[in-house]
């Protein structure tokens, strides 16, 4: 039996869910809470399985009770969001705090859900099973309510100052980046800490965004490509990994992870501002440019397309593969050509959704690199790569980029 906590403001929308959660005979509603504060004093006093957080709530927002709840007493947190902007990068942050998933609420804070019943209560089956770990509490900043004007809604985004980086350079409230300053990653880039600004604290840029040298230039390392699948605790993972790769890394990263549209835009620009590499949203016709991560549009498949000396990155909304669209399976057929300059990596996901791109690319020569099972949200992606023989390296979340470095300078 699944226990689960209902914490959200609107009196409409806790029965919708207690409705849900009872037709079902596998779930239990232990408790409901109308706003952030309640739901953390009833989470420690209930121990439920499971809690559904609304994102803006009065007296504490989901945010700032989610951040207390994984440090107090660690719960798996699904989140019921708007397809506001201000819902989807709310969205964002929340799972980089450990929420292990999120359903889109269709029409803001006061909708109907029935049509997305079904998916519901898989999200929540599968969030019940969860590893979670205890996080540091940070505050996050509050979030304005929903009525506030579109121009001032949304969470602050944190500017980027372009500098040079040079010997003896000093930054305000940082200290100073040389050339001896190298932080073990490889490429001598000292690493900034990238979870400051994560966790709600401004951070000065430690170390600005190094503009791309030309592939020509960057020896073997050039050649490479680095393609990253993941799906549940993927938006974690991947703050873990982005966030450390050098901003010199000489060549690029193409990533899917499994998120509708419209959500994977605000994943790339969150980790665009808090990483040393430069992120975005893939589009079509992208060329791939070393130092750059290129994260797969919700609801398209990702390709890479070889142009003579270059790489392009291929957009399609062709059907879904095993249920997904961006599959991982997609992309890892797509590069699997790349042989020996390929270095793949999957990460924390359910299902088994790449595992058989895998096997084509240890077939041509690529390297692989699969996340552990402690440190995964959910060890299923992994462990089918695992199991199949198919994973060159096995890392904790945490030593994952600088296996692709080193992976990368081979």
């Amino acid at each position: 039996m699944i226990r689960v906590l209902i914490a959200d403001d609107s009196a409409f929308m806790r029965k919708i869910l207690t409705d849900f959660f009872n037709k079902q005979p596998d779930f239990e509603v232990a408790g409901a809470a109308i706003n952030g504060k309640e739901a953390i004093n009833k989470v420690l006093e209930l121990s439920p399985d499971l809690v559904t957080m609304d994102v803006n709530m009065p007296v504490m927002d989901g945010l700032n009770a989610l951040a207390v709840i994984m440090e107090k007493q660690p719960t798996p947190v699904v989140m019921l969001s708007s397809l506001t902007q201000q819902g989807t990068e709310a969205t964002v942050r929340a799972l980089s705090l450990g929420a292990i998933d999120f359903i889109s609420k269709a029409g803001g804070s006061i909708s109907r859900l029935d049509s997305i019943e079904d998916e519901l209560l898989e999200k929540c089956r599968n969030a019940a099973k969860a590893k979670v770990r205890k996080m540091p509490y940070v505050p996050q900043k509050s979030l304005p309510q929903m009525s506030t004007p579109s121009s001032s809604s949304g969470p602050p985004v944190m500017k980027r100052v372009e500098l040079p980086v040079r010997q003896g350079l000093k930054l305000p409230g940082a200290a100073s980046i040389s050339s001896s300053q190298n932080s073990g990653n490889g490429f001598g880039i000292r690493r900034a800490n990238p979870f400051l600004q994560a966790r709600g604290k401004p951070q000065p840029p430690a170390a600005s965004k190094v503009t791309p040298v030309a592939m020509t230039s960057m020896g073997n390392g050039a050649k490479k490509l680095v393609a990253i699948g993941t799906s549940t605790g993927g938006p974690q993972a991947l703050q873990q990994v982005i966030t450390r790769l050098p901003g010199n890394l000489p060549c690029g990263v193409v990533v899917v992870q499994h998120m509708p549209a419209g959500f994977t835009k605000a994943l790339a620009d969150r980790l665009d501002t808090i990483s040393q590499v430069s992120v975005k949203e893939a589009e079509d016709g992208d060329i791939i440019q070393p130092g750059h991560v290129y994260i797969a549009p919700g609801s398209q498949h990702l390709r890479v397309k070889e142009e003579g000396n270059s790489r392009k990155i291929v957009l399609g909304q062709d059907p879904p593969v095993g249920n997904h669209r961006p599959a991982v399976n997609v992309m890892y057929d797509s590069v699997a050509g790349i042989g020996k300059n390929l270095v793949a990596v999957i990460m924390t996901g359910m299902g088994c959704d790449g595992c058989e791109g895998m096997k084509k690319i240890k077939a041509a020569g690529g390297y692989s690199i699969a996340q552990d099972e402690p440190t995964c949200v959910v060890y299923g992606m992994p462990k089918a790569v695992v199991d199949a023989g198919l994973a060159d390296e096995i890392k904790p979340v945490e030593n994952i980029a600088q296996a692709i470095v080193e992976a990368v300078k081979r």
